[in-house]
């Protein structure tokens, strides 16, 4: 049978995000949808997005077809890892995956995830292996953009062994990655990894969910007179207009500059009004002419 390659179907990269992944197949299905296309075999590429929005849009389905990894090309001809044969929906049956190709019948099984085992029989109860729970650190950057990680795990027995896993742009602290088929052993195949994100304090930016906070600090004149100010984001620096006036704890927002997602987060400037250091003759000077010039109480309200 021939490979199929879902995140070419779909136009995605590998590391797309759930959200990415979503709205790529909503374009898709508009464009190819039997009952309003004029695209030559409409139909045909349909069924084709359809089945890969069935495997991508589901983590336990990704993540085993994942461990197939990119060595296949699209229409190469494909054969099931030794060990593992076609189980469950076969075509013209009903269940999640009727009328979908040989392809994905070889991989999924009636349970819907990984590979159905040699031998099977559809309906036979079976039991996984044991999930297993992991903790992985990321950079608040990495969580931004996405990384592909080295996670090393020890066994009961002792050994120890490394997979790579893709994560995708827009992670949040505490979410769980779920990698099929790579947990515990058991009678029906292994159980899944969990792999639950935390996302390590960052030096100046404040996470809290999908936004992020930033202090900027200002110069006396900057706040007074308005200024335009290059500013951190996730994205890189941008120019920010403080407004003539601005008062310390004030707080702009910048949509969309927090992590990626469906919505994405915001970022939220909070102004902090830093004052020079009275630190020589002519400072102090400047500052005792300025105690003379304005009229200014800072605590008027408080009488």
């Amino acid at each position: 049978m021939e490979y199929r390659d879902y995140y070419k179907v779909l136009d995605v990269a590998r590391s797309a995000t759930g959200d990415e992944i979503k709205r790529a197949y909503r374009k898709l299905a508009r464009k190819y949808h039997p009952d309003v296309s004029k695209e030559k075999n409409a139909e045909a590429s349909f069924k084709e997005v359809q089945e890969a929005y069935e495997v991508l849009k589901d983590p336990e389905k990704r993540a085993s077809y994942d461990q197939l990894g990119s060595q296949y090309g699209r229409g190469q001809q494909f054969q099931p890892p030794p060990g593992w044969q076609q189980g469950g929906f076969r075509h013209g049956q009903a269940g999640p995956d009727a009328g979908f190709s040989d392809f994905f019948s070889s991989l999924f099984g009636d349970n819907g995830g990984g590979f159905a085992r040699a031998g099977q029989r559809p309906g036979r109860a079976r039991t996984r292996g044991d999930d297993v729970r992991a903790r992985l650190d990321l950079s608040l950057e990495e969580a931004y953009g996405g990384v592909s990680r080295e996670v090393r795990l020890r066994g009961a027995d002792g050994t120890e062994r490394t997979l790579r896993v893709t994560v995708p742009a827009g992670v949040v602290s505490g979410q769980v990655i779920r990698l099929a088929g790579q947990g515990g052993p058991g009678p029906a195949g292994p159980g899944s990894l969990l792999l639950e994100v935390v996302i390590a304090p960052h030096r100046y930016f404040r996470l809290d969910g999908r936004d992020v906070s930033l202090d900027l600090p200002l110069a006396p004149w900057e706040a007074a007179l308005g200024a335009t100010v290059a500013t951190p984001t996730l994205a890189g620096s941008v120019d920010l207009k403080v407004p003539p006036g601005a008062r310390a704890g004030q707080k702009m927002r910048l949509r969309s500059r927090g992590l990626p997602g469906d919505p994405a987060g915001d970022q939220y400037v909070i102004f902090r009004v830093v004052l020079p250091p009275a630190d020589s003759d002519e400072a102090r000077a400047f500052y005792a002419d300025m105690a003379t010039r304005f009229p200014f109480d800072p605590r008027a309200d408080l009488s």
